[in-house]
C-alpha cells in the first residue's frame, strides 16, 4: 500500500512497475500547474482544499488532476478547462503516459486495415494548448493520500533515453481514469502469442502481422501451411465480432495488391470463438442471430461454447482438446482493471476496478473519484453495476464535470445515473445492427443497414463534438468524406 510513502526505488509487482515504499522521500511537492519539475514548496501537512466564491476561486487556485486520457479522461479534461481553466477558476491537468488519444472502439479498424491511424490520432500536447489544462507524460505509480501527491514514471524514448524524470504532483481533486486492459483469465501462451488490441500500438502490430504474413505466404515456394493465414479471434464480444467482419473485407483487399500466388477464398479464413452460447452474449438476442447469420454468409467460421484452454504459435487448443490451427490469434474476450490499481491503497473489486460510490468517489477516499472502465460503478437493479463502454465513459464524464463544480462550492455532490441508450455493432462496409432503447416510446427498437449505421457515425462524432467542438466535429466529418486523397483502401505497411 502506497498510502503513506513516497517513491526511492521500483520494483515488480504483477508485471507492472509499482514504487518501493520502504525509505520516505523529503516531503517536496510540485503543483501540478508549475511548469519546473518537482522542486516546490516543503509542506509538512496537506493545505486546504481551495473552494469557490462569488463565482470565482480566493486564494490558490484548486488543483484537478485528471489520470488517463481515453475517452472519459480526455473528454473530461478538455470541458475542464474550457470552463474553469479558461476563467482561471482551477488548475486542470491531465497524466497519460502516451502521446496521442485514438477512440478506443476503432481500434479494431486499425488491427484490420480500415483505418490509418494517422488521420484520427489527438495529440495530448496540442489538446492541452487549444483548451486551457496542462499535460503531463508518465504513467502513476504512487498516491500518497496524507499529503495528497501523486508520483508519475519517467518517460523513455525508443533509443532508451530519459526525456521527463520521475515526478511528483499535489492534487485537492483526482479523477482516475486508465481504462481497462483485456483479461487473457491465465490462459497459457495467451500473453506469448496472442495480441490484444487494448492500444493503437497492438492494433497496429497486429495489422503489420497480417501484412506480412500474407507477403511471407506469397513467396514462399513451397504452398501456404494449413492455419498459415488463418485468423482465431478469441472473444466474440463488440471488438472480436466487429474485427472478423473488417478483416473479411480487407484481407482481400492486401491479397489483391499483387498477391497472385493466394486465394483469400482458399487460404485465408477467420474464426470467431466465444465461450458462451452465443456470440454478443451481453447484448439482446436479435441482435447476436442477424449478426451470426450475416458473418456466416461471409463464410466465416462462429464456434460458440468453445473455451480456450491453450494460445500455441500455430493455433489455439480448445477445453475439449481440439486443435483449431491459427498462425494469427487476435484475444478480445474480457476486461479488467490494470494491476497497478492494486497497489493504490484503494478498494478494488475482483477485476482490478476501484470501486465507488453513486457519486463516483472511490470508497475510502473523498477526494479521489474513478471513471470509465476502470471504476465499478454500482447500479440499482443490475448487479454487474454500469458497463464498461463507450456511452458510460461519455457520460460519466460530463456528470464529473458537475460534480467538480459542486465540489468547488462546497455543494453536496449527486449521484450518477447512467442511460443506455441501446448498443451498435458494426460490420464494416456490409451492414451495422443495432438494439435503441426506446425511452420515449417505452420500449427498444432493433435498427440495421444504412440507418444503424449512420447512428454508429454518430457516435464517434459525439466524442469528436466533446473534444473540439459541433462546427469543428462537423468541419472534420465533411474533410475525412469528401476531400479524400487517392490511397489503397487498406493500410499496406
Amino acid at each position: 500500500m502506497l498510502r503513506n510513502a513516497h517513491v526511492t526505488k521500483d520494483k515488480k509487482v504483477s508485471g507492472v512497475k509499482m514504487p518501493d515504499t520502504t525509505t520516505p522521500l523529503p516531503p517536496l511537492e510540485a503543483r501540478a500547474g508549475d511548469e519546473g519539475d518537482p522542486a516546490g514548496d516543503v509542506i509538512a501537512t496537506p493545505r486546504p482544499i481551495p473552494m469557490r466564491h462569488g463565482g470565482k476561486s480566493e486564494g490558490r487556485l484548486h488543483d484537478i488532476i485528471v489520470v488517463g486520457g481515453g475517452a472519459a479522461g480526455l473528454e473530461l479534461v478538455t470541458k475542464l478547462g474550457d470552463t474553469l481553466g479558461r476563467r482561471a477558476q482551477a488548475r486542470i491537468t491531465l497524466v497519460e503516459k502516451s502521446r496521442t488519444h485514438i477512440w478506443k472502439p476503432l481500434l479494431h479498424s486499425i488491427a484490420a486495415g480500415g483505418l490509418r491511424r494517422s488521420q484520427h490520432e489527438l495529440n495530448y500536447l496540442a489538446q492541452a494548448r487549444w483548451h486551457n489544462f496542462t499535460c503531463r507524460l508518465g504513467a502513476l505509480t504512487g498516491i500518497d493520500r496524507e499529503r495528497r501527491e501523486i508520483r508519475i514514471s519517467a518517460t523513455i524514448d525508443d533509443e532508451g533515453r530519459e526525456v521527463t524524470p520521475p515526478r511528483s504532483f499535489h492534487y485537492d481533486t483526482l479523477v482516475i481514469a486508465v481504462g481497462s486492459v483485456t483479461n487473457d483469465f491465465g490462459t497459457p501462451g495467451a500473453a506469448q502469442y496472442a495480441v490484444p488490441l487494448e492500444t493503437p500500438e497492438q492494433a497496429s502490430r497486429f495489422n503489420k502481422r497480417m501484412v506480412n504474413a500474407c507477403l511471407r505466404a506469397n513467396a514462399q515456394p513451397e504452398p501456404v501451411r494449413p492455419g498459415q493465414l488463418h485468423v482465431a479471434i478469441i472473444g466474440a464480444g463488440a471488438t472480436g465480432t466487429e474485427l472478423a467482419a473488417e478483416l473479411h473485407r480487407t484481407v482481400r483487399e492486401v491479397v489483391a495488391y499483387g498477391m497472385t500466388r493466394l486465394d483469400p477464398e482458399r487460404d485465408v479464413q477467420i474464426i470467431l470463438i466465444e465461450a458462451a452460447p452465443r456470440i454478443l452474449p451481453a447484448l439482446p438476442e436479435r441482435m447476436s442471430v442477424a449478426t451470426q447469420e450475416l458473418l456466416e454468409s461471409l463464410n466465416i467460421k462462429v464456434r460458440t461454447n468453445a473455451r480456450v484452454s491453450e494460445v500455441r504459435a500455430d493455433g489455439v487448443v480448445l477445453a475439449d482438446g481440439e486443435f483449431i490451427p491459427s498462425e494469427l490469434v487476435v484475444w478480445s474476450a474480457g476486461v479488467k482493471g490494470p494491476e497497478f490499481l492494486r497497489d493504490l491503497g484503494l478498494e478494488v473489486n475482483r477485476i482490478n476496478q476501484l470501486v465507488v460510490e453513486p457519486t463516483l468517489k472511490t470508497t475510502w477516499d473523498e477526494n479521489i473519484f474513478a471513471i470509465g472502465d476502470c471504476a465499478a460503478c454500482p447500479r440499482e437493479g443490475f448487479p454487474q453495476g454500469v458497463p464498461p463502454r463507450a456511452q458510460a465513459a461519455h457520460q460519466m464524464a460530463s456528470h464529473m464535470v458537475e460534480q467538480i463544480n459542486r465540489r468547488l462550492d462546497g455543494a453536496p455532490l449527486k449521484p450518477f445515473t447512467y442511460r443506455d441508450f441501446g448498443s451498435l455493432v458494426s460490420l464494416g462496409r456490409y451492414s451495422t445492427v443495432g438494439n435503441l432503447m426506446g425511452f420515449a416510446i417505452g420500449r427498444s427498437l432493433f435498427i440495421e443497414g444504412y440507418f444503424a449505421r449512420m447512428v454508429y457515425r454518430s457516435l464517434y462524432a459525439m466524442h469528436q463534438a466533446a473534444l473540439h467542438g459541433h462546427g469543428s466535429a462537423l468541419w472534420q466529418f465533411l474533410i475525412s468524406n469528401i476531400a479524400r486523397r487517392p490511397e489503397p483502401g487498406v493500410k499496406l505497411h
